[in-house]
Formats: C-alpha cells, sequence, structure tokens
C-alpha cells in the first residue's frame, strides 16, 4: 500500500513538472513571438549586401558569361568543378585513344610479333587513361608512346594538345584571378563603427572614420555615401528602398582621399542635405541606413579594390566626435587603433541644422566656440534654445565683460591726456 502511495505521489510530480515545462514554453514562444525584430540591413557591417535575387527565369545569362560565373562561385564548388573538368578530359580522351587502339585491333593483337599497334603498350582503358593523362599534363614517363604508323592517333594527339591548353589556360585563369581578387584587401580597410554629428565651424557635420591596416596604400581613394529610407511620393508611390547621394566633397573634391592615416569624412548638413531639417528628436524617430563606399586601386596589384559598410539610423551619435588617434613620435607619427572606434561627448545643439542656421543669422557675431577636450560630458541641452548651447557666456556676463572693457579704455584714455610732472 505505501508503495502505492510513493508511486502516486511520484506520479503527480511528474505531470506537475510537465505541466509547468509546458507553460514555460508556451510563455516562452509568446514571448519570441512578440519580440521586436532587428532592423533589416541593406549592406552588412562587413560590406555584403543583404539582398537575394530569387525567381530568376532566364538562367542561361550566367552560362553568356562563364568565367564570370566560375569566379563568383564559392571555393567549394570552384574546386569541385577545377577537378570535374580536368578528370572528365582525360576520361574522354582516354575513351578515344581505346576506341581507336580497339577498332585497329591493338587489344588483340598488340602482344603479337611484327604487329605495330597506335600507341606501344596500351593494352587496357586504364592504360588508355594513362596515357592520356600522361599525353595531357606532358608527364613523360616514355613506357607507352604513339607510333608514326597510326594517322588518326597523330590527328588525337593534335587535338588533345590544343583541347588540354585551352582547358588549362581557362581553369588556372579562374584559379588566379579567384585568388587574386582584391576583396581580401577590403578586409584591411577599416569604418568607425558609429557615425556622429556635432558642429564643425558654427556648421552641423555627419562624420565617420576610415583607415587602412596596411602600409601599401590605396592609389586614387575615393569615397561616397548613399541614404537608404523608404519614400513615398507626391503622387502616392511608395519607395521601399529609396536611394539619395550624401555629399561628401564631390564638388570640392574633398572626396579624393590619401588614406596613409585614419581620416574623418565629414558631410556638411547644408540645404541640399537630406538631414537638413532634422532634429535631434526627430532623428530618433526616423528609420534610414547610410551606406558607405571606399573605393581604390591596390598599389600591389593595380587592381580596383571596393569596400563597404553602412549606418543605421541607432549607430548614428548625436552630440560626439571621434576621439584622436594619431600622435606625433621622435621623427614619425603614430597611429592608435585602439581608439579608432571610440568616441566623447561634446557641446553640440540639438535643433536641426536650419534651426541653428537661422538663428546664426540672426546674430552673425556669435562667438568662437571654445576648444574642447576629448572628456565626456553629461551636459544637456534645452532643444528650443541653439544658441544658449553655442554660446560660451551668458547676457550678464557679456554685459559685464563689455563694462570692464571700457572702463579700461577709459583709464588708458586718461593716463595718456594726462602731463607729466616738471622737473627742475
Amino acid at each position: 500500500m505505501s508503495s502505492r502511495k510513493m508511486l502516486m505521489s511520484h506520479t503527480n510530480m511528474f505531470s506537475k513538472v510537465i505541466m509547468d515545462a509546458a507553460v514555460y514554453g508556451s510563455i516562452l514562444k509568446f514571448i519570441q513571438q512578440w519580440k521586436p525584430s532587428p532592423r533589416q540591413r541593406y549592406v552588412q557591417k562587413d560590406g555584403k549586401c543583404n539582398v537575394h535575387h530569387g525567381n530568376v527565369q532566364e538562367t542561361y545569362r550566367y552560362l553568356s558569361d562563364l568565367f564570370t560565373t566560375l569566379v563568383d562561385l564559392r571555393w567549394r564548388f570552384s574546386l569541385l568543378i577545377f577537378t570535374l573538368v580536368y578528370v572528365v578530359n582525360w576520361l574522354f580522351f582516354g575513351f578515344l585513344w581505346w576506341l581507336i587502339a580497339l577498332v585497329r585491333g591493338d587489344l588483340v593483337h598488340g602482344d603479337e610479333e611484327g604487329w605495330t599497334p597506335c600507341v606501344e603498350n596500351l593494352n587496357s582503358f586504364v592504360s588508355a587513361f594513362l596515357f592520356s593523362i600522361e599525353t595531357e599534363t606532358t608527364i613523360g614517363y616514355g613506357y607507352r608512346v604513339i607510333t608514326e604508323r597510326c594517322p588518326e592517333g597523330i590527328v588525337l594527339l593534335l587535338v588533345q594538345a590544343i583541347l588540354g591548353s585551352i582547358v588549362n589556360a581557362i581553369m588556372v585563369g579562374c584559379m588566379f584571378v579567384k585568388i587574386s581578387q582584391p576583396k581580401n584587401r577590403a578586409e584591411t580597410l577599416m569604418f568607425s563603427t558609429n557615425a556622429v554629428i556635432s558642429v564643425r565651424d558654427n556648421k552641423m557635420c555627419l562624420m565617420f572614420r576610415v583607415g587602412d591596416l596596411r602600409n601599401s596604400h590605396i592609389v586614387e581613394a575615393s569615397i561616397r555615401a548613399k541614404l537608404i529610407r523608404s519614400q513615398q511620393t507626391k503622387e502616392g508611390e511608395f519607395i521601399p528602398l529609396n536611394q539619395t547621394d550624401i555629399n561628401i566633397g564631390f564638388d570640392t573634391g574633398d572626396d579624393r582621399l590619401f588614406l596613409v592615416s585614419p581620416l574623418i569624412i565629414s558631410h556638411e548638413i547644408n540645404e541640399k542635405s537630406p538631414f537638413w531639417e532634422l532634429s535631434m528628436a526627430q532623428m530618433e524617430k526616423e528609420e534610414f541606413e547610410i551606406v558607405v563606399i571606399l573605393e581604390g586601386m591596390v598599389e600591389a596589384t593595380g587592381m580596383t579594390c571596393q569596400a563597404r559598410s553602412s549606418y543605421l539610423d541607432t549607430e548614428v551619435l548625436w552630440g560626439y566626435r571621434f576621439t584622436p588617434v594619431l600622435s606625433l613620435e621622435k621623427g614619425f607619427y603614430e597611429v592608435d587603433y585602439n581608439n579608432f572606434h571610440d568616441v566623447y561627448e561634446t557641446n553640440t545643439p540639438t535643433c536641426s541644422a536650419k534651426e541653428l542656421a537661422t538663428k546664426l543669422r540672426d546674430e552673425p557675431l556669435l562667438p568662437q566656440l571654445p576648444l574642447l577636450s576629448p572628456e565626456p560630458k553629461t551636459q544637456t541641452f534645452d532643444p528650443l534654445d541653439c544658441l544658449s548651447e553655442l554660446n560660451p557666456l551668458s547676457q550678464d556676463e557679456k554685459m559685464e565683460e563689455r563694462d570692464s572693457s571700457d572702463r579700461g579704455e577709459n583709464n588708458g584714455l586718461t593716463a595718456a591726456l594726462e602731463e607729466p610732472p616738471i622737473t627742475d
């Protein structure tokens, strides 16, 4: 009886555990279902485009550009095709050599005295296959040799030599181009993790940093940027991934880079900028992606290299600057890549660049901004007053400074007008 009660208690405990697990699983599934999915990028941080082509009907177009198709394949498929092409080629010509020997009767009368075969010591398909490999790879063991009394064999030898050279040129060329592709060179080109927005020369600027880890430079380096966001036209047409150019120096030539040390790329937010009317609060509600493209020629090979990255709206930091990474040592400049992605908070208005420009036009005698050290600041700003964030002195302090300067000028003028005492 006691064992039966123990069995019943264990059964109840087991069923309770199962029910708890089922409830926990349903709750976890509910949380995962309603968990907000991460933003989809158009271009990944490592430069890969997050676009897949589906339902392509005219697949024959890939065969019209067979060389590019072979180069674009993954390495596992490239090596598989490389091996299959050579093996199939050797088997095909080995079959032709075996067929010639079979038709001529060399497989039957090859061991008879006075019989001249087409190929010496070719008595089976295996030997024909080996002879095909030796012929195409020019190994030349010397055991199997073609004779001059076999015109069809001479013609086949010429055909195999020509086709073998063509196959070698195509396959070796594909492997060489695939190995020497400048995609790997782009791995040593760095983009900062975040982009920042701050004031430069009383103008709002969007900035990000690029750098090159190698000592061999990128020749004719240039950079451009695109703004990717959804747009609806006045006619009601919805464009999901509309691309807008971001001017980062195309007019002035600042987009041409001498990328020896890390550079901060700046986009001035002016009337032509898509961020002209966006304040800090409005930008937090926007959904966009900034795609940056760095291009240039590899110094060692002369091939064109392209590196890409992107910044989501959540990766654009308002009111920050990049920490300096360049320092002067004895006889050279040193770059500290430990601080490449670091930023520090700086005195920046939270209003839009349009409002800031309006305020600056109203007060043209705006004092120079104070020099800011790369130390984090915890100061908060009033988005309704841009000038109060930029002026280092309050109105009372300005009046006191003006009065003191006036008193100093009056004192100097009085001292200059006083006559010096006459002494004998």
